[in-house]
């Protein structure tokens, strides 16, 4: 990391950053060219490690290379506040964000119904209770990122918490 004084170390914060996000975009091999996607994701912690849930049909580009593979890398972020700096004539734009690859493992059966309802669906209060259709889940892959590499930046205004 270049930005040193912009890496965050404390796994509470890094944590905290990861809450705070709402999407993660997942980095796949597609042959010489990455394949970039957005998606929606809940996570824990698994035995001192973070893990990330996410969902989606069993089909499609995303689906095929995740199962080629069987890893990714990652990134989600906070875009905080662009700020204009007149005293030195520079922009830049505060935020904070964690990357890292993960391997990914498809979930079936229990586990996959148990990470639908109880990590997945549970992240929001919205969704905590909400009765979605169960016939849906059979199409539907569920997949576990176990995070193998992970750090983390900020760059927030002097004296702004991390």
């Amino acid at each position: 990391m270049r930005r040193k004084d912009r890496e965050v170390t404390d796994s509470e914060k890094i944590l905290e950053i990861v809450d705070e996000c709402e999407i993660v975009r997942l980095g796949l091999a597609d042959g010489d060219v990455p394949y970039i996607v957005p998606v929606n994701f809940a996570w824990r912690m698994e035995e001192g490690r973070l893990a990330l849930y996410i969902h989606g049909a069993k089909a499609g580009r995303k689906y095929e290379l995740m199962r080629k593979n069987g890893r990714c890398s990652f990134e989600m972020d906070v875009p905080v506040a662009m700020e204009c700096i007149k005293e030195r004539g520079d922009v830049t734009m505060r935020y904070k964000c964690v990357m890292g690859t993960a391997d990914i493992n498809f979930l079936e059966g229990e586990e996959k119904q148990y990470a639908l309802d109880q990590i997945i669906m549970a992240r929001h209060e919205e969704t905590k209770n909400f009765p979605y259709q169960k016939s849906l889940v059979k199409a539907t892959a569920v997949a576990r990122l176990s995070v193998t590499e992970l750090s983390a930046k900020a760059n927030l205004r002097t004296g702004e918490p991390d």
